[in-house]
């Protein structure tokens, strides 16, 4: 298999290392973050770092099932460790070890253990877990292959527009690359990846008992990427359609859902009013393929496919992003980073006068100095509306601005 260096995460890894807190890769599963820890023991051994410095434990591998027991994995690493030089120790899927939070503690305040972990669902860091190793950790969240990644396994930045399609029919799993020439096995592969994440972390963790009414929840969410949606309105389609189901339970399987990685929710936030509204959010799916393999190619609504993808590029950016509203009208975007604000619109085309004075109506109205951007995939020369600029989606994704 041919390994995509993950720069941006292993740049992070490496900026940490050695610092006095857990690192906690999280993600859903199959987006890299085991191929990531593998790039990272190399980068060690390269720094002259000794295999025996180096303790890794994949705790979905049956050869270290055992010590899903704390005791047998503490007794374990404890019998491991190197005296007098540090440890580099790495649990992956820590969240099959029954009461880990004990002992990651108790690795922790020993000295010369430097910590990693990943997970593949959020309860790892649910509040109560959260507090037991509050202060002593840093998560990096990490998503599947961006479209710069994708672009830079073809070895060149030509012809974006065939490599933007392909990336979202192969899919952006790191291993979806393997298989592009291999329309069933790539089909198989992502039915496997949705039905272990569906059963393991859906519905076996939250004992969901009516898996059908979970899988018609999820159809209608990835078919309304980029629409505003609520609870109820949910609820009252699943209840129309012959499901009847309250809105409690359609919290709850929403919040499993995200809880797995599958997928994302951005609230909306009143730009004029500068609050954040209770009503009424957008939902966007880790992986376009999931999507097809869902709902089929019939679904392949341009617009909203790339506002899923802008969502989650400015995730992996470090953005907190929200559904902007200003007075009546919509702001698709506002992504919020220490260095301050950006406002986005996204469309596929805004060739028409009439749909590009539409995008541009909401920025117009907002009154700050903050960048707002208008990103489509028409090829055309960019252009400045006022202080708008208008320009190529695919450009913006791979390069690393706003």
């Amino acid at each position: 298999m041919k390994l995509i260096e993950r720069k941006e995460y292993l740049d992070r890894l490496i900026a940490l290392k050695e610092k006095q807190v857990i690192k906690i890769i999280t993600g859903i599963r199959r987006c890299g973050k085991s191929t990531l820890f593998e790039m990272y023991q190399e980068y060690l051994l390269q720094q002259k770092v000794t295999k025996s410095q180096i303790i890794a434990i994949n705790l979905e591998d049956f050869d270290f099932f055992e010590l899903r027991d704390p005791r047998k994995l503490y007794d374990y690493i404890n019998t491991r460790l190197v005296h007098d030089q540090i440890s580099y120790v790495f649990l992956d899927e820590v969240q099959h070890v029954q009461d880990f939070p004990d002992v990651v503690n108790s690795l922790f305040i020993k000295k010369n253990i430097d910590l990693y972990l990943t997970g593949s669902n959020a309860y790892m860091l649910s509040s109560e877990i959260a507090t037991l190793i509050s202060g002593r950790y840093i998560e990096i969240a990490m998503l599947p292959l961006s479209f710069r990644e994708y672009v830079s396994s073809t070895g060149n930045i030509n012809e974006l527009d065939q490599k933007y399609v392909e990336y979202l029919q192969h899919s952006s799993f790191p291993y979806a690359l393997e298989l592009k020439d291999e329309p069933l096995a790539l089909h198989d592969y992502l039915s496997g990846i949705y039905s272990t994440v569906v059963l393991k972390d859906v519905v076996a963790r939250n004992k969901i008992s009516d898996v059908m009414m979970l899988e018609s929840i999820i159809r209608f969410i990835f078919d309304n990427i980029g629409n505003l949606l609520s609870t109820k309105k949910i609820a009252d389609t699943m209840t129309s359609n012959g499901r009847k189901i309250d809105v409690k339970t359609v919290e709850k399987y929403l919040a499993s859902l995200q809880a797995s990685y599958i997928l994302y929710q951005a609230k909306r936030y009143n730009i004029k009013g500068k609050q954040f509204l209770k009503t009424l959010e957008k939902y966007y799916v880790v992986d376009i393929g999931l999507r097809t393999i869902m709902l089929g190619s019939r679904a392949f609504d341009v617009g909203h496919i790339l506002e899923n993808i802008v969502y989650l590029e400015l995730i992996r950016r470090g953005n907190h992003v929200y559904v902007g509203k200003f007075d009546e009208l919509e702001v698709d975007f506002v992504s919020v980073n220490p260095r301050g604000v950006t406002y986005f619109q996204v469309s596929a085309t805004v060739r028409s006068h009439e749909t590009l004075q539409r995008e541009l109506a909401p920025l117009k109205k907002i009154n700050d100095q903050y960048p707002k951007l208008i990103l489509t995939l028409d090829n055309d020369p960019d252009a400045d509306y006022e202080g708008i600029l208008r320009t190529n989606a695919l450009k913006w994704l791979i390069h690393n601005e706003f």
